[in-house]
């Protein structure tokens, strides 16, 4: 009886523990390939010097949209990659906390983190993006099907700005492999081009997986 006792106990707190993990760990961004089909990616991207900024406007690719009731892109993805959030009938987050993987930073503000575009919207422009329809440009700023948005420590994503990885990364090195492969795949599922610095700091990132 009093192993019993015990063993159900052990399960008691196997489960608590799980629970308890499940609550508290923080969600990332969907579709991130594995390192061999991130390098199939890579390797199919078309090679091209960047484009011009001529024209260019954070106006032209439309974002923050609804994406449920009140929930707008930017509160959608708060609420995906933070732990215990709560929002209010705004559906703006009152509370949680956010881990910055880029940084390694934590934040309990939601004013204190940014909405990442993994592959920046200047940057888009100069792949390919320049040519797009007004809707194909705003389905790529409020992306949550691909690895596109992702929630990181504010002025971290301000120091990136419209940089490509030949010229910034993330401060962790552990987080570069999965980087490089957020990158690969947004720009493959829109059909960019890479410069040839790119697509070499790509695959150097990817030798961190």
């Amino acid at each position: 009886m009093t192993k019993t006792r015990a063993l159900l106990g052990s399960l008691l707190l196997s489960a608590a523990v799980t629970v308890g993990l499940a609550g508290s760990a923080s969600a990332t961004p969907p579709n991130i390939p594995s390192e061999s089909t991130a390098r199939a990616e890579l390797s199919a991207l078309r090679v091209a010097s960047e484009g011009s900024m001529t024209g260019y406007s954070r106006d032209k690719f439309p974002h923050w949209i609804t994406i449920s009731g009140t929930c707008n892109t930017r509160e959608t993805v708060l609420k995906r990659d933070g732990s215990n959030v709560r929002t209010d009938s705004s559906c703006y987050a009152t509370s949680g906390s956010w881990y910055s993987p880029y940084d390694g930073a934590t934040w309990y503000n939601p004013s204190d983190v940014d909405i990442d575009h993994i592959v920046p919207l200047a940057e888009a422009w100069r792949s390919g993006a320049s040519s797009w329809t007004t809707s194909r440009r705003q389905a790529f700023a409020n992306d949550l099907s691909n690895p596109q948005l992702i929630a990181v420590t504010d002025n971290v994503n301000q120091s990136k700005g419209d940089q490509d990885p030949s010229t910034w990364k993330p401060s962790r090195t552990a987080y570069w492999c999965t980087y490089a492969k957020m990158w690969v795949r947004t720009k493959y599922a829109y059909n960019l081009s890479v410069q040839s610095a790119e697509k070499s700091a790509l695959s150097s990132m990817l030798n961190y997986c």
